[in-house]
């Protein structure tokens, strides 16, 4: 997991935001709209410029999957950073597989193991049919063999 945000990265992320002008260039080379997409793991933007964002940089951003989060002028920025980082977002599209990290070798075996048991109740509870979506289950660590679970 990631640190806190410090102000000093909050500051040099916002140095990195687009001008207006900035955004009607990438409207009309698709090339650097994915260029930015793959630069920013996630993008923030106001009520007043989330509309706008559609028609300025395409369908590019959706398509990355880096759509922004709406941050509003009450909300805390570094507390709505801390929040898009701490979100994970995954699609199954063409391959029907999917690997998640649930702990970290600092942890004890019976955490991992809740975390293990929480991730998989999770996530099958995400799929239409439940269980019957699920074809198998294996644990693995980064460099270990693969042990089957279901």
């Amino acid at each position: 997991m990631a640190s806190k945000v410090s102000r000093d990265t909050l500051y040099e992320g916002v140095n990195g935001l687009l001008e207006a002008s900035a955004k009607k260039k990438l409207n009309k080379n698709k090339k650097l709209v994915k260029k930015l997409a793959k630069s920013y793991d996630a993008f923030l933007a106001s009520e007043s410029l989330i509309k706008q964002i559609p028609r300025l940089l395409g369908p590019g951003l959706n398509k990355a999957g880096k759509f922004p989060a709406l941050l509003s002028h009450q909300e805390s920025m570094i507390g709505k950073i801390e929040e898009v980082k701490s979100t994970i977002k995954f699609q199954m599209k063409k391959v029907l597989c999917l690997s998640v990290a649930v702990g970290h070798v600092g942890m004890k075996s019976d955490e991992l193991a809740q975390n293990v048991n929480l991730s998989i109740n999770f996530l099958v509870s995400l799929l239409k049919k439940n269980w019957q979506n699920v074809r198998s289950l294996h644990v693995k660590s980064s460099m270990g063999p693969p042990q089957r679970l279901y």
